[in-house]
């Protein structure tokens, strides 16, 4: 990938224009509020897609540029639909079994048939827990639910598991963790589709509902905010003659392997 390709994939959008698919988590807005303004700089662009500016990756961010009175936001605009953009989520996890967190009206279930449950949204979330080699799993049910209403019960259920010690994975390490003897609460993953209905309609869903897989992410732009309230031509010129500058002398790296980042 070129500098002309990467400047393609780079622009800098009105914050008006952003639409929202996933509420926020109040203390970490608060952390990137800080480390903003102490930096001064947007470090990563959001990602949004291309038709409707929906941000799949950098609510947070968003909501800070929108405290920090930012007209302007830098962002990777990606084509959604694109099927190397996958859609995965975000699996509650504690030590605590269901009942100690409140969660008492769920009912025994093999673990296929419950994930056949999940899918087909008769369930919101299904109990899973290894014990002596194999996995115990409670379901509990929302059959009949509308979207709306079943995206409800998923969240009602989130709240009583964050009164106790309750972390979040990414839904493809369960089994990890379920070697560790935690609880692990699966649940249907959201789709594209839904996601953009959401959006547009200006109902995000709960926080850690979707985790989006972009390849090809672009990072650590390192955007002075100075340059999100100027006018928008003379902010992507500013933009595009960093970024030639940086990418001529090498200042890139393209990663082939999985990495870990650190907020």
């Amino acid at each position: 990938m070129d500098v002309d390709e990467i400047l393609s994939q780079i622009d800098i959008v009105p914050v008006d224009t952003l639409k929202t698919h996933e509420q926020t988590i109040a203390p970490n807005v608060a952390r990137l509020h800080e480390a903003m303004l102490n930096m001064g700089r947007l470090v990563d662009p959001l990602i949004i897609d291309r038709e409707h500016h929906i941000v799949l990756d950098g609510n947070h961010r968003k909501e800070v540029l929108e405290l920090l009175k930012c007209q302007n936001a830098a962002c990777q605009v990606v084509n959604y639909m694109d099927p190397g953009i996958t859609l995965g989520g975000w699996f509650p996890i504690t030590m605590d079994t269901p009942e100690e967190v409140g969660l008492e009206d769920g009912h025994s279930v093999d673990f296929e048939a419950g994930v056949s449950a999940l899918e087909s949204m008769s369930a919101c979330f299904m109990s899973v827990k290894l014990v002596k080699g194999k996995k115990e799993c409670r379901l509990y049910e929302c059959d009949g639910a509308s979207f709306d209403e079943y995206v409800v019960h998923q969240e009602n259920i989130i709240k009583k598991l964050e009164k106790r010690n309750m972390v979040f994975i990414e839904d493809n390490r369960a089994d990890l963790f379920l070697e560790k003897g935690y609880t692990v609460f699966y649940r249907r993953l959201f789709k594209k589709e839904e996601v953009v209905k959401r959006a547009l309609a200006g109902q995000p869903f709960p926080a850690k509902s979707t985790r989006h897989m972009i390849p090809n992410r672009i990072i650590r732009l390192n955007l002075h905010l100075g340059l999100l309230n100027e006018d928008i031509v003379m902010a992507k010129a500013s933009m595009e003659k960093m970024l030639r500058r940086r990418i001529t002398d090498g200042n890139i790296r393209r990663y082939t392997e999985p990495v870990i980042v650190l907020y």
